[in-house]
């Protein structure tokens, strides 16, 4: 069993999708199992009973006035076999990007020892981050994958991890591809099955997930097989979907419709179901993704090299899409969410304002496409735990205790008290650096 106990501290976390909440002093009771228990913020009539209960325990901890409490963040979408190629030939055409590097390295991830090194130090490096749950595309190789679910259990990270499922030998390398549909689904349900058998070995759990790469990697047999698949053990489903131009018309070309509603004939569109990307969906995917309650996966660093667009947040999300934030290691460069969430603002405002200045200035942008700071945020932490249908994302009564604690004093400016919390708030993300997160809780567990 593990102790409960309480932590006393300045918190912050979205209440919807425009609204943030600041507890200030509040005590946040966590039980045995890492979930929140109760939280009693200043005022209420129980606070000094219950704080003086937790200090006669010795189970209170108390953070200091330069310390600020934020939900962990959820990443939805993250190649962890493609972390050595961070920041790597990103001004290359996506052909050349896949095929001269990330092909090959991905197909390298048969060397148990190689992943292991790789998958511990992006564990490691996205937890750092304050990145508590992630949803994992791992590779081809069913080994190395379910090793990868094995670390993030041993590191603390909740972690979501797909074997990738890949075996059109039209649309994929000879070197690096699942032999046959058939081989595409065994090895697929195999992984579904190790990974069942160690995830309750850790307290915030791993989970497996389908994993499709896309449509144009895989065969309808495949496709066909892993619909079954998700459906038989109700589990995840991740795959991209209208990333690009490319993309987005090869599913029409091959199938007659957007791969949105290919996908949705194969069983792979549900509510526990992840689509990165996908700025290219049309009003009928928007109904069907809203309908299903899929998610998507925004990846705004990696749409500004490689989708050639910008995700219209502000329009999927008022037709009901629940949108949540992901960095795209290695498409995006930076293993950091805060990072993400600063490039969904920017790409917003620059979609609203438009970037060609020869045009005049009622022609130059897309109207009512700016997204807040409070709505990023909302992305990569409520939305996060919406999209994968866990209670994570918040720091309220029922809610796992995931947390980071940042050091306001380091990197931040403080001369003067702001006029209202939020703009503290707005200050911690926009110049936090991962030197600001001084721990990182998982589940009502310290893990960094």
């Amino acid at each position: 069993m593990f102790n409960n106990m309480a932590i006393q501290g300045n918190a912050f976390y979205c209440i919807d999708f425009n609204k943030t909440k600041y507890v200030n002093k509040g005590i946040f009771c966590i039980n045995d199992e890492g979930y929140i228990e109760e939280v009693y913020e200043e005022g209420h009539e129980n606070y000094d009973l219950i704080r003086s209960k937790y200090l006669k325990s010795g189970k209170l901890r108390i953070l200091s006035d330069s310390e600020v409490m934020l939900p962990g963040f959820v990443d939805l979408h993250i190649h962890a076999s493609q972390w050595p190629q961070a920041g790597t030939a990103l001004d290359r055409p996506l052909e050349t990007w896949l095929g001269e590097y990330t092909f090959p390295l991905e197909s390298k991830f048969k060397d148990l020892e190689f992943a292991n090194e790789v998958y511990r130090d992006v564990v490691s490096t996205t937890l750092k981050h304050g990145t508590t749950t992630a949803m994992y595309f791992a590779t081809a190789d069913r080994k190395s994958s379910t090793l990868l679910a094995s670390l993030c259990g041993e590191l603390g990270q909740r972690g979501l991890i797909g074997k990738v499922a890949m075996d059109d030998p039209n649309g994929n390398l000879e070197f690096y591809r699942d032999a046959t549909p058939e081989e595409a689904v065994y090895e697929t349900e195999k992984f579904i099955n190790e990974v069942f058998e160690i995830q309750n070995l850790y307290k915030q759990k791993v989970y497996p997930v389908v994993t499709p790469r896309f449509i144009p990697s895989c065969t309808s047999e495949a496709l066909a097989g892993l619909g079954r698949l998700a459906k038989k053990y109700d589990v995840h489903i991740q795959t991209h979907c209208s990333e690009s131009d490319w993309a987005h018309q090869f599913a029409k070309d091959k199938y007659g419709v957007n791969d949105t509603q290919a996908l949705d004939n194969f069983g792979l569109i549900t509510e526990k179901t992840v689509i990165a990307h996908a700025p290219f969906l049309e009003p009928d995917d928007l109904k069907t993704i809203a309908n299903k309650k899929t998610s998507i996966a925004h990846s705004p660093l990696s749409n500004v090299y490689f989708a050639n667009a910008v995700l219209p947040f502000n329009e999927f999300s008022s037709k009901g899409v629940n949108i949540g934030m992901a960095t795209d290691i290695s498409g995006g460069y930076s293993p950091s969410m805060y990072q993400s969430i600063r490039q969904a603002v920017i790409s917003s405002r620059m979609l609203q304002e438009g970037v060609n200045p020869s045009l005049p200035r009622d022609e130059r942008g897309r109207t009512s496409s700016s997204i807040t700071i409070n709505n990023a945020f909302y992305s990569a932490t409520v939305a996060g735990g919406k999209a994968l249908n866990l209670p994570i994302g918040k720091l309220e009564k029922g809610y796992s205790f995931d947390a980071q604690m940042i050091n306001i004093e380091n990197n931040i400016p403080k001369f003067y008290k702001e006029k209202n919390s939020e703009d503290l708030l707005h200050k911690i993300l926009l110049l936090s650096e991962s030197s600001n997160i001084k721990e990182v809780w998982v589940q009502g567990s310290r893990v960094r």
